[in-house]
């Protein structure tokens, strides 16, 4: 699924992914992939990922740059 990144704390090492199915989906630093653990992860970037689906909610994991 692709999406569009709402807000993202890095210190916190948490935030959301707005998908393009509309729906907001938690996202935690261990849910990065490589590429965007060594780098930084911002407000309105594109990512691809895929979803883990949970009974807490839906959690964005293997995130990675379009």
């Amino acid at each position: 699924m692709n999406g569009i990144v709402k807000e993202y704390d890095k210190q916190r090492g948490y935030g959301f992914i707005t998908g393009d199915d509309g729906q907001d989906y938690f996202v935690h630093a261990y849910g990065l992939g490589p590429k965007l653990k060594s780098s930084e992860i911002s407000s309105g970037q594109r990512v691809a990922f895929d979803v883990d689906f949970d009974l807490k909610g839906d959690k964005a994991i293997n995130v990675r740059p379009l």
